[in-house]
């Protein structure tokens, strides 16, 4: 092991030779320096030394002023003051401005090592405990991710249960099968393109997916009439807002959207059950779900009428907006074409081949109308977003070789992510979605229930381009680690 190296700086040749002759038979290897300025440029030359010891009273720059400098600049480095004033409030401002210590000329031999020794011992201990901190900070990152990990994981079991008690409940009631999912699905189309917050959507369909659930308490002999209800058991029917805001309130991961299903049958206007809230008291995801189970309600059949069409819902939710709908929520709902509440139904009821309700031609009609953005549900202009340049062949290679599972297929950057249930599916494609219309990108998206393709070309640069790359590093920041592939 290399002796430790001092920086010895007086512009007093005879001291410098002393000190050197007294460190070296101890082990230690000196390095000296003549002059403040030139103790900086031997260290900005690459010198680290382990230790300083530096005159106080100087040619040029002082020592005070070398202390000043290599405190800002080199902390790590302990200084030990040497001066030939008895001074002793010069003593305490050395000190108080960062040095390690005092000496005062002449000193003994063993005064000298005896003080070299204890701040090189003092810069070994520092040394130990900014390992430790680090080796800490690391560990509790570590832990940290694999906190986040199994929550995530937890996370993720919650959902598979969630949504084997939702499939539990439509096959209970027959008439009204699928509607959970249709229901979900409609709820996280309509907050996305309102442009809302990922985790504010997730609670969203976490919402609308249980919002029945409070009719497991219910009587079959109820809730299976094929007959009107009477009124003590509309009463009773009514229950169910209540009961499963009670099912669902104790568990800490569904708070929020116990609150969705207290309210998801509350009206605009306070007409509703089963507190009569009225306006914004209602909470936002059950004012979104409240057209989303009115569009679903409509266009499916049910015992005492035929479903009809989405032209013919968006008459009806129109109709009713301000009394027992939000008219934002309304606007936005309104601004959306039939085609993607058609194809999202089609490929829950499993009669489509391919469900793409965000590719080019449909996320267009999410986004907001002329390159406007939302703000508490209300639509904003912006500017015009910025043309990129298509990527050469070489740079589009090297590129895409970082993106480990993505390739480029037909002039297209693409990748498919597997799920575990179907709800995170459309939970990562409203994700991905917010994101994208931030980023003024318009992604196609193929969702097949647990899978989703993800395909990603700048239209208007005629190729992919570095807005491609970066939706698809954002994409698999978005499903790391909820996708299995």
């Amino acid at each position: 092991m290399a002796p430790p190296t001092i920086l010895v700086v007086d512009d007093d040749v005879s001291v410098r030779t002393i000190v050197a002759a007294m460190l070296e038979p101890a082990g230690y290897e000196p390095v000296l320096a003549s002059s403040a300025e030139e103790a900086i440029a031997k260290i900005q030359d690459g010198l680290a030394p382990r230790l300083i010891l530096s005159d106080i009273v100087m040619t040029g720059m002082t020592g005070l002023t070398l202390l000043d400098h290599v405190r800002t600049r080199h902390a790590e480095i302990p200084i030990v003051m040497v001066s030939g004033v008895s001074d002793v409030a010069v003593a305490i401002g050395t000190l108080r401005n960062g040095a390690y210590d005092y000496l005062l000329k002449p000193f003994e031999r063993d005064q000298l090592l005896g003080t070299v020794l204890r701040a090189l011992e003092y810069r070994a201990l520092v040394e130990q405990n900014n390992v430790y901190r680090t080796h800490l900070e690391e560990l509790v990152v570590a832990r940290t991710e694999m906190l986040n990990s199994a929550i995530g994981d937890l996370e993720r079991s919650y959902d598979i249960t969630l949504e084997a008690l939702g499939d539990a409940l439509d096959l209970k009631d027959t008439e009204t099968e699928g509607h959970s999912r249709r229901v979900t699905a409609y709820t996280i189309a309509l907050a996305r393109a309102m442009q809302l917050p990922p985790q504010e959507i997730r609670t969203m369909a976490r919402g609308a997916f249980l919002h029945d659930v409070g009719k497991m308490a219910i009587p079959d002999a109820i809730l299976l009439k094929p007959g009107r209800l009477t009124l003590d058991e509309q009463t009773t029917m009514r229950e169910h807002c209540e009961r499963g805001y009670q099912m669902l309130r104790k568990i800490p991961y569904l708070r929020e959207a116990a609150e969705i299903v207290y309210s998801h049958q509350e009206h605009y206007n306070g007409s509703g059950y089963p507190r009569g809230l009225r306006g914004e008291e209602i909470p936002l995801g059950a004012r979104i779900f409240a057209v989303a189970d009115a569009l679903d309600a409509i266009t499916s059949d049910r015992p005492y009428r035929s479903a009809t069409s989405f032209a013919t819902a968006r008459k009806e939710i129109r109709k009713n907006m301000g009394t027992q709908f939000d008219p934002q929520v309304v606007d936005v709902f309104l601004s959306m074409p039939d085609r993607i509440w058609e194809d999202l139904r089609a490929e829950i009821q499993g009669e489509a081949q391919k469900f793409n309700p965000f590719s080019l031609g449909a996320v267009k009609h999410l986004l907001p109308r002329k390159d406007t953005r939302a703000k508490n549900g209300i639509l904003k202009s912006m500017p015009e977003p910025k043309k990129s340049a298509a990527l050469d062949a070489d740079v589009l290679k090297a590129s895409v070789a970082k993106l480990p599972g993505w390739r480029v297929e037909q002039g297209t950057l693409t990748r498919t992510f597997t799920f575990p249930n179907f709800v995170e599916a459309l939970a990562f494609v409203q994700s991905l979605g917010v994101e994208a219309e931030q980023k003024q990108h318009h992604p196609d998206l193929d969702i097949r229930y647990s899978k989703v393709k993800v395909g990603l070309v700048t239209h208007d640069a005629g190729g992919i381009t570095l807005k491609d790359i970066a939706l698809a590093q954002t994409a698999d920041s978005l499903a790391t680690p909820l996708n299995g592939k």
